[in-house]
């Protein structure tokens, strides 16, 4: 169970309710997520204006030109991208604004598989092969030294945009950075850069340099704009921080993403159900971007990006099916990873280390970083999930709040062959016979308190349901808030001790739980798509097996429960009603 906290910043919410004509509900809320009031405007109209000047950004001007000299010598230019959702769509985007421009380009995306994460030696030969004498990489290359020194051996022009954490050494207790030897670097993370906002994806930077781009060359920035829901598909699948010029961005390419003229795009709307209706950051991070995703994973990210490009409506249905067909598979096959990966965790009592590495060779090393998501979740520890790789051992991780994945790992990196990534997500490989070691020393560099290792729910405040019940127009309003997400959380609220009038099993499988709470101004629905079986036995241990039972029957009962939830309206045959989505509960 989590341990929940109440945020508690101060301020004169019914003051800012009256100046901003807003909710005081609402004003605690843009309050608790360090929203200063200067900045209330701008948030909640969401302005393209407020959006940050790619000139802003180190070296970003001089990969323009280089781009722009080399389309202008009708030079030969390659995209090389990666294979995830950021990494996608961030090809697109400077594949297609190139090409907009006039310049003989080409792509190539990595193959997970074949050759790891990243542009490598190897891709950098074939270019040369191909007669390519420029290279551009997109959400990666910030690391990758070897390809691209080879790249300079060969007589060739690279330029990197990535925004990877830029690798460094410890010098004398200091960090020192090491930046790869391109013709120009663009990484808003490098220490010599002054970019406002630092933390954005790959496709964020690759927009901006299309929209220079379009600038330099005198095509319209509405051309450029289109991109931006490109951009927006990249934040939220890499998990950026919706905060600053991301959450502008996500919003505005939400909304453009609902008319996309993209006819690949729509054609995975469609497939997946969600034409006509309003798209969110939801389901571009948990229905449309692993369609994306199991592309990479399990056969090429190319089929995403043909998917992109297309332009026959048929063969877009066709291919928007196979992405949606392959993600299924990918589901089936997550599903038996987490099953290994629970037993492992069971039989080798590992929830006592303070970093969990899993070693599971039979699972496809795609996988990895989504079965350390879930075991992560599960047992709130910094979670690795390795595999066997063709040559080596491979592998994902997902962190927690208090725990910076890539500077942890770049403590062990004698023990690592390559590694790279964010400090809540990483990737990685290394010798098998180096497995137990790494382990080993990431528990013994942990640094992790008991404190930093409980689960913690952050409410905003608590909010009676009676609140709800009398200000019906407040659930519309927190739209105003949205897109949420990293960095901007869906607000959470509180209530205490409510009544349950009666409870339902729903869903398929019945495993899911409806509640009728009776509170003040009427009864109130509760929806919990939890452990609803552990629930129930919890229900039971306090109270009784015959009350829970009486609950079910639709008889009065004793049965009270805390909930943190978020509300939302109901409408089922032409009827509103106000319900509540449970997040937690407490006994």
């Amino acid at each position: 169970m989590a341990t929940w906290y109440e945020i508690r910043k101060g301020a004169d919410f019914l003051g800012l309710s009256k100046k901003y004509q807003i909710d005081p509900v609402i004003a605690r809320l843009l309050i608790n997520r360090d929203i200063k009031e200067a900045s209330f405007a701008s948030f909640l109209r969401c302005d393209k204006k407020n959006l940050h000047s790619p000139r802003e950004m180190k070296d970003m001007e001089k990969a323009v030109s280089i781009i722009k000299e080399a389309v202008d010598e009708h030079k030969k230019i390659r995209v090389i991208g990666d294979y995830d959702i950021d990494g996608i769509n961030s090809t697109y985007i400077l594949y297609s604004g190139i090409t907009r421009v006039g310049g003989d380009v080409s792509y190539a995306i990595p193959r997970r598989i074949e050759d790891g994460y990243g542009i490598n030696p190897d891709m950098v030969l074939a270019a040369y092969e191909d007669g390519v004498e420029v290279i551009i990489t997109c959400d990666n290359g910030i690391a990758a030294f070897p390809a691209v020194e080879k790249a300079n051996e060969l007589g060739m022009t690279i330029v990197v945009t990535d925004h990877h954490q830029i690798p460094f050494d410890e010098v004398d207790g200091k960090k020192v950075e090491r930046l790869v030897p391109a013709a120009a670097v663009v990484d808003p993370h490098q220490e010599a850069d002054t970019y406002p906002f630092p933390e954005i994806c790959g496709g964020m930077v690759a927009w901006k340099f299309v929209t220079l781009l379009y600038e330099v060359c005198g095509i319209s920035n509405e051309e450029a704009e289109a991109f931006i829901e490109n951009a927006a598909f990249a934040t939220v699948g890499d998990i950026m921080p919706l905060k600053d010029e991301n959450r502008i961005v996500v919003k505005l390419g939400l909304k453009a993403m609902e008319n996309t003229k993209n006819i690949g795009l729509h054609a995975l709307i469609a497939q997946n159900h969600l034409e006509g209706g309003t798209i969110s950051a939801y389901h571009l991070g948990f229905v449309l971007g692993p369609c994306f995703n199991a592309s990479g994973r399990l056969e090429t990210a190319d089929l995403a990006m043909e998917l992109l490009l297309e332009k026959d409506e048929h063969e877009a249905v066709r291919k928007a099916g196979e992405l949606v067909s392959i993600n299924e598979e990918r589901k089936a096959m997550t599903r038996n990873g987490d099953e290994m990966a629970l037993l492992m965790m069971e039989e080798n009592h590992m929830e006592k280390d303070s970093v969990l590495v899993l070693y599971i060779p039979s699972l496809h090393e795609s996988l990895c970083g989504l079965v350390a998501g879930h075991i992560k979740e599960k047992y709130y520890r910094p979670t690795f999930v390795l595999s066997d790789g063709a040559d080596c051992v491979k592998g994902s991780g997902r962190s927690i709040e208090a725990y910076s994945m890539f500077e942890k790992m770049n403590e062990c990196k004698e023990l690592l062959l390559k590694f790279g990534g964010h400090p809540m997500a990483a990737g990685l490989s290394l010798a098998k016979e180096n497995v137990d070691e790494f382990r080993r020393m990431l528990n013994e560099k942990a640094n992790l308190s008991e404190k930093d290792l409980e689960p913690v729910l952050e409410f905003d405040m608590q909010l009676p349901p009676s609140y709800l019940l009398a200000h019906p127009g407040l659930i519309e309003e927190l739209e105003v808030l949205e897109p949420f997400g990293n960095g901007n959380p869906k607000p959470t609220f509180a209530a205490g001790n409510l009544p349950i009038k009666s409870m339902v099993r729903i869903g398929k499988e019945k495993q899911y739980v409806k509640f009728s709470f009776a509170t003040e101004g009427g009864t109130l629905d509760g929806l919990y798509f939890g452990d609803s079986d552990a629930l129930d036995e919890k229900l039971k241990e306090k109270f009784s097996t015959e009350e829970v039972e009486n609950a079910y029957s639709g008889k009065a009962s004793d049965l009270t429960l805390s909930i943190s939830y978020y509300p939302q309206i109901n409408e089922f045959r032409g009827r509103r009603s106000i319900q509540v989505i449970i997040n937690d509960y407490l006994l």
